[in-house]
């Protein structure tokens, strides 16, 4: 318990644009490799990168959304390395001014909410892949990926334990993508994170750290965070001291290992990008950029719980993507008599569904004035809650309304008093035994009636007068 852990973060994430981020090639994922190139993202000699202004108005965009400061004059430089997937032997990026500075993310934490600092967020352009698997001891290299728009998130070393590091990560992952900043998929690459690690005695300076790679889903950057951890308190109580290492995240084995001694900035050789002018933005893009800027969620899950009465969780779920919210709150105004049932329903019956099918909101075949309609016949009488989940089955598979359903089905709720009441005294005729235990104490019968209705009404019998009169007839 005298160890304390110290995490930053490094998160790159792939902007959102058709073209690169220094020349006109697809930046669409999975074509064939080395297919989305030409020699600007070759690095053929002569040639000249232009900006993608989308990339910039992007970056600006997440710059204003963590409360950060946005530079009206940032730099390019050259960061100098050599490996195979960087056919330049540089890659175009902002070291020494970044178009934003500062910022933060609040999280959830066990003490309550918690600020988690961003250093900056700075543009820089992609490398190529290298694929090693299933091609028999050698490496083939994709450069469809180099050049991609990428902005570079860095944190303050603010974070203290694995769990606060997924929490803001989830916080970014949720931003960028309501935004449309970036797709988000971690699978495609779209967001990958690098985890700086230290341990130290609590109130000592930082510890050495080392960076954690190869982290690309949230499960992984958690178990190796927390197995890093370890390792890091294990040497140094045993008398051995921890070195500046880029270590990779072995997800088979659960433990990371040693890949390279960690660079210094001068290792890089970084020097001004001679052929791009200096980035400069005036104060009234930037002010026309925060005009246009939607709700954020924080603000959303606060007004969806106070307005709207959901839960924390309800709001959250609703709050995860810009369609998402807005689907919500076209269903409130089409079924603004409930918001609650619109949330459990949307929430827990719809979403549901569409994920077991693959889909989401944005291409679910029902709109939310179809799905209102639904909810309508629960509050009329017309069906049962219960009916109305099968009836919602169809609407997803045939994209029929819940009216056409209702009537080509006969599943209309039988909630004459007459009918029920004449159904109910057959039943008790019918079980004589069962009706002397019930009123002899036996409460928990009653359910055993409840469900001889609904089996003989084929679950068509409205619930609510079932058990009203069963009460008064029993």
């Amino acid at each position: 318990m005298s160890w304390e852990v110290v995490i930053g973060l490094e998160v790159h994430v792939q902007i959102n644009s058709k073209t690169k981020a220094f020349c006109g090639c697809s930046t669409a994922f999975g074509a064939e490799p080395n297919s989305q190139t030409c020699p600007v993202c070759l690095g053929m000699p002569g040639q000249l990168p232009v900006l993608n202004h989308i990339a910039v108005d992007k970056t600006i965009l997440t710059g204003l959304a963590i409360n950060a400061t946005i530079n009206l004059e940032s730099r390019f430089d050259r960061k100098n390395y050599f490996y195979p997937d960087l056919p330049k032997g540089y890659q175009i990026t902002q070291f020494s001014v970044p178009l934003v500075d500062g910022g933060y993310l609040d999280i959830a934490s066990n003490d309550g909410k918690k600020r988690i600092g961003i250093t900056r967020i700075h543009m820089e352009e992609d490398a190529g892949k290298s694929m090693h698997e299933g091609l028999d001891a050698v490496s083939h290299i994709d450069l469809n990926r180099s050049g991609v728009p990428l902005m570079e998130v860095v944190s303050e070393p603010d974070m203290r334990s694995a769990d606060e590091a997924i929490a803001y990560l989830k916080q970014l992952h949720q931003l960028i993508r309501f935004l449309d900043v970036s797709g988000g998929n971690m699978e495609k690459g779209q967001f990958r994170c690098d985890a700086n690690v230290s341990v130290r005695q609590f109130g000592a300076p930082l510890g050495t750290r080392a960076e954690l790679k190869n982290l690309n889903s949230f499960r992984f950057i958690k178990q190796g965070i927390e197995y890093e951890v370890i390792r890091q308190i294990e040497l140094i109580e045993d008398g051995g001291t921890v070195v500046q290492e880029t270590r990779l995240y072995d997800s088979v084995k659960g433990e990371t290992r040693s890949m390279r001694s960690k660079e210094e900035a001068h290792d890089y050789r970084y020097f001004p990008e001679p052929d791009l002018p200096p980035l400069r933005i005036s104060a009234e893009e930037v002010a026309l950029i925060r005009a246009g800027m939607p709700e954020l969620p924080p603000q959303l899950r606060q007004r969806f719980e106070e307005e709207y009465g959901l839960s924390a969780y309800d709001a959250d779920v609703l709050t995860q993507t810009r369609d998402l919210a807005t689907w919500y709150e076209q269903l409130v105004a089409a079924h603004p008599k409930d918001p609650k049932r619109c949330a459990n329903w949307m929430a827990n019956e719809l979403l549901g569904r569409l994920n077991e099918q693959g889909q989401n909101i944005s291409n679910a075949p029902i709109d939310a004035k179809t799905l209102a309609v639904l909810l309508d016949r629960i509050d009329d009488g017309t069906i049962s809650g219960k009916i109305a989940k099968d009836v919602l089955d169809t609407m997803i598979k045939t994209g029929q309304s819940a009216d056409q359903i209702i009537e080509e089905k006969g599943l209309k709720q039988v909630s004459d008093t007459g009918a029920i009441d004449a159904l109910i005294k057959e039943i008790i005729e019918a079980n004589p035994k069962q009706v002397e235990q019930y009123r002899g104490g036996r409460d928990k019968l009653f359910g055993f009636f409840v469900g001889q209705v609904m089996k003989a009404t084929r679950g068509q019998a409205n619930p609510s007068v079932v058990n009203t009169r069963l009460k008064a007839l029993l």
